[in-house]
């Protein structure tokens, strides 16, 4: 594709963000921080986090299962108390992991005029105030379902924003613009394997401190391999 003809397109740039713009798993991490503020039992927490983390990475996970599970604290805490308590976590577990590469990546297409999206299989409610931290305020995350109380219920709204899910996730995002595959330029940031789907969908992927799996894989195929930092 020519020059020009990428220039008449609008141009996105997606960053998944676990591992990719944080050196950390932002999921785990907070499940790690309810345990520290007494939410939930330690040893209990930590086996079944550690449990579905390692299924993550092995590409098993139910993410049904998972969500139910990691929201959990916050469903039976509520809105008012897991508000504070996350932004206590914003200061002192995520504040410290926003890495100058990372941040100047993201701007860099900022000033480029793209347009920056952060597309996660972490839920919404943790992710959002990252996403913000990072200046993008167009955020795809698992959405949670809410009861007719307001509050989240544990279940997950929609389809997950989780492997061929994330596909699907920003084709309804484009569609909700009135846009298609077609009308964009999409460069996509990520680190794992799990993402190949949207990787193999976007016009420039880039395998972020990737995984061995993808980095072998971005090897075969002549992606661009970048690393912004240790993943953690």
């Amino acid at each position: 594709m020519s020059s020009d003809a990428v220039g008449a397109k609008r141009r996105l740039a997606l960053f998944d963000l676990d591992h990719t713009l944080l050196p950390i798993d932002s999921d785990f991490a907070w499940g790690v921080f309810t345990t520290t503020i007494g939410w939930t039992d330690p040893a209990v927490f930590q086996r079944r986090n550690e449990e579905f983390y390692a299924q993550y990475k092995a590409g098993t996970l139910d993410i049904h299962d998972y969500v139910r599970f990691a929201v959990d604290a916050i469903r039976q805490q509520g809105a008012i108390k897991s508000a504070a308590a996350h932004g206590d976590f914003m200061k002192s577990v995520i504040q410290p992991m926003l890495v100058p590469e990372a941040l100047a990546l993201v701007q860099a297409h900022q000033a480029n005029g793209d347009q920056v999206l952060v597309i996660t299989a972490t839920n919404e409610f943790v992710t959002r105030p990252i996403a913000q931290a990072f200046g993008v305020d167009e955020l795809i995350a698992v959405t949670l379902e809410r009861g007719a109380d307001g509050w989240i219920t544990g279940n997950i709204l929609g389809v997950p924003s989780a492997r061929e899910g994330k596909v699907t996730r920003m084709a309804q995002w484009l569609q909700a613009r009135q846009l298609d595959w077609k009308d964009v330029h999409t460069t996509f940031y990520s680190d794992s394997i799990n993402d190949l789907a949207l990787l193999d969908k976007v016009d420039v992927p880039v395998a972020t401190n990737p995984d061995d799996r993808l980095r072998a894989l971005a090897h075969e195929r002549g992606w661009r391999i970048l690393d912004l930092f240790e993943k953690q």
